[in-house]
């Protein structure tokens, strides 16, 4: 083999290069997914675009444009649809990993796979189902049910709250699955040991689950949180699937549906940009004020 060949390998294989070759297919990927769209689109932003790179610069005007009612709707929407997807999916996963977590509970692995295969369910399929079961009319599968309980049928998609509560339930059978297998990973971690000695003290399982359970998932509840925040916010298929079109009171309208309104639906990407920009700040400001609450920030003594 010729000296040349040896030296190259040897460099490529040598500590200080090696490292690099192998983080470059992330860095790849970054510098061309993520960081160039957004410094183009913080660029675009302070523009009005008229196609490709014909773009005329007006300052803060895209940004201003933002007053209006229909962003104050958009970001109502998402605020509430994260705050009821938090308070729903992280105790409904951590009940059901603490149940499935169960050694002696028999077909517990069957049980894994039903809450799990919504997961794999396409956004689109599982909306149609879902407007399916809350349809209009009175043999509608819900609408049945509350008439049977004596109450009138529902126009769904035609109400702020009933609206909201067709996208929750939705998120919520679609990946409470998901949490559910982050939250059965943390509670393997936990060793046994620890359950046995607080048996010895006298604990019962109410005390076991609050003193030591839920305190050892931190970590895991605070990464769901993180991803919950950046799901609610960026949510878009379980809007659109109930209103496709046209929405009555902006009941769907979403951040996200905002961008593709403006953006794609009326060509103006400069808008579109900045809608893009101020989510991105919204969603980064919450998770960072929540890491800083529940001191991920802070250095284990």
């Amino acid at each position: 083999m010729p000296k040349g060949s040896l030296g190259i390998k040897s460099f490529l294989y040598s500590q200080t290069v090696a490292p690099y070759i192998f983080i470059l297919p992330f860095l790849l990927s970054f510098l061309i997914f993520f960081l160039y769209p957004t410094i183009n689109t913080v660029y675009m932003s302070f523009h009005e675009v008229y196609g490709m790179g014909n773009m005329n610069f007006i300052g803060l005007s895209n940004y201003q444009r933002l007053f209006n009612q229909n962003f104050y709707d958009a970001i109502r929407t998402n605020t509430l649809y994260t705050f009821f997807l938090i308070i729903i999916l992280i105790p409904l996963a951590i009940l059901f990993a603490t149940l499935l977590n169960i050694k002696y509970l028999r077909g517990r692995n069957f049980f894994k796979s039903v809450l799990f295969i919504p997961a794999l369910t396409s956004i689109i399929v599982a909306g149609v189902a879902f407007r399916l079961l809350f349809g209009e009319s009175e043999a509608a599968f819900m609408n049945s049910i509350l008439i049977r309980l004596g109450f009138p049928a529902q126009r769904w998609a035609f109400s702020h709250s009933t609206g909201m509560l067709l996208m929750v339930s939705l998120a919520t059978w679609k990946m409470v699955g998901i949490y559910m297998v982050y939250f059965i990973s943390g509670l393997q971690a936990i060793p046994e040991e620890l359950y046995e000695s607080a048996e010895i003290d006298g604990a019962n399982s109410i005390s076991k689950f609050t003193r030591i359970t839920l305190p050892l998932l931190k970590p895991i509840v605070i990464y769901a949180l993180t991803i919950i925040i950046f799901d609610g916010y960026r949510m878009f298929g379980e809007s659109y699937v109930f209103w496709n079109e046209g929405m009555p009171g902006n009941i769907g309208l979403t951040i996200v549906r905002y961008i593709y309104q403006q953006a794609f639906q009326r060509n103006d990407m400069g808008f579109g940009s900045a809608i893009g920009i101020v989510l991105l700040t919204i969603v980064l400001t919450i998770n960072l004020i929540q890491l800083r609450f529940f001191g991920a920030f802070k250095k284990e003594e």
